[in-house]
Order: structure tokens, then sequence, then C-alpha cells
């Protein structure tokens, strides 16, 4: 019995997704090429692996057997591709980043083009998202990430510490100025619950007036003078029609991180990369902390070497 590993790639990638639809996005192909691989290592392997339902398609046992195993062969290729990958000391070739998209605008594009005339044989391919790719997997070479546990197997560098403020239209922060007993509408992200406590304790006359899914429809929605929203110091400071709201102190969030895997963290294009990034960052870090200019200690400190 002999099985194309594209075949078991794609009775994985189904598996995963529940849907030919996800997995031939996952994998790049149309739909009907995915029912057709799958066929295809049913009948070499004398076995159904997917039940089909109206609801999708479901592994059968079988089928989840022979996903563990292909996820198994697929972290040996990747693991294989990473050790060759970290061999290469070269200055051309591909190179994949991958940033959050608000991020970029400000604060990326600039080593971006620093880093392409600097290295115009280098085929750059950014990834603007974000959902935090996996890097085991090489969905990317090298992640700039806003979190606070950038990945225990990862190696990399904090670009800066980061706070948080409160911004809202001038006509809503002249009106809270005027009478801060007045109900103030706030315009709240799906990840958190409620109104930050310490606005609450401070201003209790506050309300939820809205939640969005979308960090851009909620910044149009404050720039629109519908409530107060809660971001990063160094977007709300850069979005126009915006102004931070008094008396609400800002407060600490997730770092900027720079991370790679530990395989390809040494390559010279994820090194050249970093020697733009790191000290572009480092001169702006002010922008991203509670009081521009000062110096925190926590700046820029290593993340596992």
């Amino acid at each position: 019995m002999t099985v194309d590993w594209d075949d078991l790639k794609t009775v994985l990638a189904l598996v995963r997704s529940g849907s030919l639809a996800g997995a031939g996005t996952a994998l790049g192909i149309n739909y009907t090429t995915v029912a057709r691989r799958v066929q295809r290592a049913e009948a070499a392997m004398g076995a159904v692996l997917f039940e089909k339902l109206p609801s999708g398609y479901v592994a059968t046992e079988t089928g989840r057997m022979v996903a563990d195993h292909a996820a198994q062969m697929e972290g040996q290729q990747d693991a294989l591709l990473r050790l060759v990958q970290g061999r290469d000391q070269s200055l051309q070739g591909n190179l994949v980043i991958t940033a959050p998209q608000l991020l970029i605008g400000p604060y990326v594009a600039p080593v971006l083009a620093a880093f392409t005339d600097a290295h115009p044989q280098i085929d750059l391919y950014v990834k603007a998202s974000n959902d935090l790719l996996n890097l085991n997997r090489r969905e990317a070479d090298l992640a700039i990430r806003i979190s606070r546990t950038p990945g225990d197997t990862l190696k990399g560098l904090r670009l800066a510490e980061q706070y948080t403020g409160c911004f809202a239209s001038p006509e809503i922060v002249a009106r809270i100025a005027k009478d801060p007993n007045d109900p103030i509408d706030w315009l709240i992200y799906e990840s958190y619950t409620d109104i930050p406590a310490f606005a609450r304790a401070i201003y209790p006359s506050s309300r939820v007036r809205m939640t969005f899914d979308d960090m851009v429809a909620q910044i149009g929605a404050a720039q629109a003078g519908l409530g107060v929203v809660r971001m990063p110091l160094f977007l709300g400071r850069r979005t126009p029609g915006l102004v931070q709201v008094p008396n609400l102190p800002p407060q600490p969030y997730a770092d900027i991180w720079v991370v790679g895997h530990p395989d390809v963290w040494r390559t010279a294009k994820l090194q050249a990369f970093r020697d733009i990034l790191v000290p572009y960052f480092r001169s702006r870090r002010s922008e991203f902390v509670t009081d521009v200019g000062s110096d925190h200690p926590k700046h820029a400190q290593s993340h596992q070497n």
C-alpha cells in the first residue's frame, strides 16, 4: 500500500477544519481537489476515514488515527526544513514576516522600506494578522507580536513595554469634564466582557453602549462620537479625532516582541531584519508608554536569549 503524502496532508487538514472549503483554504487548493485526495487516500488504505454529514466531514476512528500520524510526519518535515533553513546564511530568497495590522503602518512599514532597500535580493512577504501564526509549522519566519506570553519555545526580544489609554472624541471628553456624573458610553472589544474596573470606579455612571469584534470598526465608532474606547497608547495618540480621557490613568498592557523559532533565529536574513527592526523600535519606545520620553527598566529585555 502506497499513500501519497499530499493525500495524508489533506486528510489532516480536513480533520482540523471539518470542511472541504476549510481544508482547501489551509492547503491553497479548491474543495474538489480536497475531496478527490481524500477519496484517493481512502482507496489506498481500504478504509473509511470520514463520515459525510450535513454538518460537515466527521473523522472516523481510523481517520483520526491517520490524522494523528500525519501530524507527526508534518512535524518531522517542518523540523527538517527548519534545520535546513537554519544553515542558510545567504541574504537572498524568501523571508516571511507577520505583524498586527494596526502596528504595520506607523512602525513596521518604515522598517520594511529600509530592509528592502538594504537587501534587494530578499523577497519579503508580509502577513498582516492579529492571529499568532504557528512558527513551529513555518507559517512565518519572524513574528512581531503584542503579547504577554510570546511563546515559551521561541527565541525573542522585547521591543517595547506598552500601556493602554482611554480615548474619545473631543466633544465627549469635554462633556465628561463638565459633568463626570453624566452617563458615559463605552465601546467594548469582544474579548473584554465589561468596562475596565478602574474606569468604572472613577466614573460609576459608565455603561456599555456596544461591543465590537474588530478594532478598526471600534476606532471608527469612537471617531464618530459614539463613546469611549480603550486602546494602546501608540494607537490612540496617533488616531485623528480622538483625545485621551482625563482622570483615567494609562494601564499596563501586553508588550511588543519580535520572536522566531530557535532553529532559524540566527540565520542571516532574520538577523538582518532584526538589525533594522530592533533599533527602530527602541528609538521610539517612549511612544508606547505612560510618559512620553520616560525610560522604563523593562524596555527591550530579552526573552530566552
